[in-house]
């Protein structure tokens, strides 16, 4: 974490110290009080609630400070509080400011899925020459990508920083925060269509990245999406392509499944290539790690160091987990959901062996006027997959039942709930040992209960 003195803090946000002493020393900074470590700084971000409400919690948990955009009554005279226009503005000239002091090399990764999963997949590969710093979990709006600006340490080479969006302009405003050294872009697909008319336009939002990479930076980019490569046409600057196309600078080729060990297949960066083992069953992953090895060889690293990590790399927390719970084998992919994610976890896990496989879908959310058609869509993969039973939770996932029994699938092998808790009271009493359980659904949809339910098979 930056250690920076209250009076500095002062003078890079643009504000004023009401009380404390000018040389209090800060060395954590949160916005959320339940979060306060002990002597951190607390930011009043006015959101869905008004972090001044919220400034005498952190204190009780241990905050020395806080930055406030209108004064608030704290007695202790030794508590520092910094007077700025606006908190959200005052936090991001702090994390710009710690960036200037420590002038790590930003690798910027932004796309419509596998953003976490890339971001995570290149700070370990570069991890086998760099230290590096990773913005934690999926924080990549603006204030998450400031507070993990604030982590950077002197000794930091690198940080691998997430970039999301739901709106146009939002990775414009990441971007200035923290312009990319390396800009990357995984993919195109249709996520939050509710907010746009059209891919092309999600594609105009992505692109923000691209227009505000540093001078002199790296493109690291999708080749096998065209779109992605469309919104690039103009870029002036170097650029590695990743992917299955032949012509790709960091491609995968000859692409063998290991059943539930995963994935083998030829890794070849440039004009190096080797032959690597991908602990990973479903096939979306492959990507990420392709866009991940483009990053490292746009750093410098050899291919024997990017592949000397390959091996140890495993699936995040309700992103791919794959694991055995009472008999089943339960494949824990209840963080999100969209359709081009969907159909490649279904083609995937559809080829391994298994009596029955069991898919546990939720609605897949944001997809504007076209969602029932999504989801029909998503139905016939089903089918089409080899899926033998289909649980469907939520009103549009309505829509997957429908056209999985349209597409041949027996009545009696599909099963509705209006929602997850629903589906997670009856869940254990649809499956069987030896059973293969995917569960997905979009985050809104709660499928994590239905994991966790999973979870207790055998041990209620």
């Amino acid at each position: 974490m930056a250690r920076l003195r209250l009076d500095e803090i002062a003078g890079r946000t643009g504000g004023r110290i009401l009380q404390g002493s000018p040389a209090l020393v800060f060395s954590s900074y949160g916005i959320d009080s339940r979060l306060t470590a002990p002597g951190g700084l607390f930011f009043a971000v006015l959101g869905r609630r008004n972090g001044h409400d919220f400034v005498a919690d952190a204190k009780s948990r241990g905050a020395a400070g806080a930055i406030v955009s209108r004064p608030v009554g704290v007695s202790d005279p030794s508590f520092g509080l910094v007077l700025v226009e606006d908190t959200v503005a005052a936090l991001k000239s702090l994390a710009r400011s710690v960036l200037v002091d420590r002038p790590a090399k930003i690798i910027g990764i932004t796309g419509s899925t596998g953003k976490t999963t890339t971001k995570e997949f290149t700070a370990a590969l570069l991890s086998s020459r760099l230290k590096v710093l990773k913005s934690e979990g999926n924080f990549n709006n603006q204030l998450g990508l400031a507070l993990s600006l604030l982590r950077l340490e002197p000794e930091h080479e690198a940080a691998v920083l997430e970039m999301g969006m739901s709106a146009p302009g939002e990775i414009r405003t990441l971007a200035a925060i923290a312009p990319p050294d390396v800009a990357v872009i995984t993919n195109i697909h249709p996520v939050h269509l509710q907010y746009f008319k059209s891919m092309e336009e999600i594609a105009l939002a992505k692109k923000e990245i691209l227009d505000g990479a540093k001078t002199g930076a790296v493109a690291v980019l999708n080749g096998d999406s065209p779109l992605v490569m469309k919104i690039a046409g103009g870029w002036k600057g170097a650029l590695l392509t990743f992917g299955l196309d032949p012509a790709c600078d960091v491609r995968a080729e000859d692409v063998r499944p290991r059943g539930y060990q995963g994935m083998e297949f030829d890794l070849i960066c440039g004009k190096e290539k080797t032959r690597v083992e991908f602990p990973f069953v479903n096939e979306a992953f492959i990507p990420d790690l392709l866009a991940a090895a483009a990053v490292c060889h746009a750093m410098g690293l050899t291919l024997g160091e990017i592949w000397s990590k390959i091996a140890g790399l495993k699936p995040f927390a309700m992103r791919g987990v794959l694991e055995e719970c009472g008999g089943v084998r339960l494949y824990d992919d209840s963080y999100n959901s969209n359709p081009r994610a969907l159909e490649a976890v279904l083609k995937s896990l559809g080829g391994l062996p298994a009596p029955r496989k069991v898919a546990v879908l939720a609605d897949m959310l944001e997809l504007g006027e076209d969602e029932r058609e999504f989801h029909r869509q998503a139905g016939a993969a089903v089918v089409r997959w080899g899926w033998n039973v289909l649980v469907a939770v939520g009103p549009l996932a309505a829509h997957i039942a429908g056209e999985a029994e349209t597409a041949g699938m027996a009545r009696q092998a599909i099963v509705t709930f209006p929602d997850s808790q629903a589906a997670a009271e009856r869940i254990n009493g649809l499956v069987r040992d030896g059973d293969l359980v995917l569960v997905k659904g979009s985050r809104g949809m709660r499928t994590d209960l239905i994991v966790a339910k999973l979870k207790t098979r055998g041990k209620e």
